[in-house]
């Protein structure tokens, strides 16, 4: 059974990759196309959007509609292109040349069918850097311009440079994540003790509010609870033998004023 299953896998490994192989075979019509496309991409395309990359050039284009500019293009050139995909190659173009300074040749080419599109890769020589443009036209007998863009190519110093800066930038990166989080665990340390501390003196503040208060109390309540009991029995004697030696039958009638004590020194 196990060698059975092994034997078909193999079988459907073989045909995958038969498959994969003639699907990269193209015929004689695809490949008539292609070469086409390469010739058109290269020779044409490229000097029609190198010959309105001027500013007074795309300017003026940029007062048509895109059905405009296609009629313009296609009377002037015998070309057929997408208006808006035209002026967005454009624009593409121009800021690649303020990368690649002015085109000083085109190199080779080289062309894929992908389903309703042909995509050419066209090698340009720069002044300052090299390039690639890529060319997107329809596949069909009309070849129209549905996109292009001037991709300028870095060198292996640049990618290799880019390469180091993103590097040292992740690393900073990282290490400030971790500076930033080393920060707060300790602020967490320190956060009970200034709790404490707040909590300490909170505690302070109250007990002494609390001792004045106390003794303000107990002072009201000295002051109130004063006995005078004794004061007015005195007050009583005094009153009942003045009215003795006044020979009055009761002590109604006399108000005692003051009581003070006699100094018997004197006497």
């Amino acid at each position: 059974m196990k060698k059975l299953l092994a034997l078909l896998c193999m079988i459907t490994c073989i045909f995958g990759l038969t498959a994969c192989g003639s699907g990269d075979d193209l015929s004689e019509y695809e490949q008539q196309k292609v070469e086409y496309a390469q010739q058109r991409a290269s020779q044409d395309m490229i000097n029609l959007i190198m010959a309105y990359t001027g500013e007074a050039e795309s300017a003026e284009l940029e007062r048509y509609t895109a059905e405009e500019i296609q009629y313009v293009i296609s009377n002037n050139y015998a070309l057929n292109v997408d208006g808006y995909a035209f002026l967005k190659a454009i624009e593409s173009f121009q800021s690649g040349l303020d990368t690649i300074g002015s085109i000083s040749s085109i190199g080779g080419t080289s062309a894929v069918i992908d389903d309703d599109q042909i995509v050419v890769t066209v090698q340009i020589d720069g002044e300052l850097q090299d390039a690639e443009a890529e060319v997107v036209l329809s596949n069909d007998m009309f070849m129209v311009l549905e996109s292009a863009a001037l991709n300028p190519v870095s060198s292996m110093g640049e990618l290799m440079l880019k390469a180091a800066l993103n590097t040292l930038i992740g690393m900073g990166t990282v290490f400030v994540v971790l500076i930033l989080i080393c920060v707060i665990i300790y602020c967490f340390v320190l956060i009970p003790k200034i709790q404490a501390k707040l909590s300490k003196k909170d505690k302070k503040e109250t007990v002494t509010e609390t001792g004045v208060d106390n003794a303000v109390s107990q002072i009201h309540s000295q002051e109130n609870s004063v006995d005078v009991s004794d004061d007015l029995e005195l007050v009583a004697v005094i009153a009942a033998a003045v009215a003795a030696s006044e020979g009055a039958a009761s002590a109604d009638g006399f108000i005692v004023r003051s009581v003070r004590k006699v100094n018997k020194g004197r006497r």
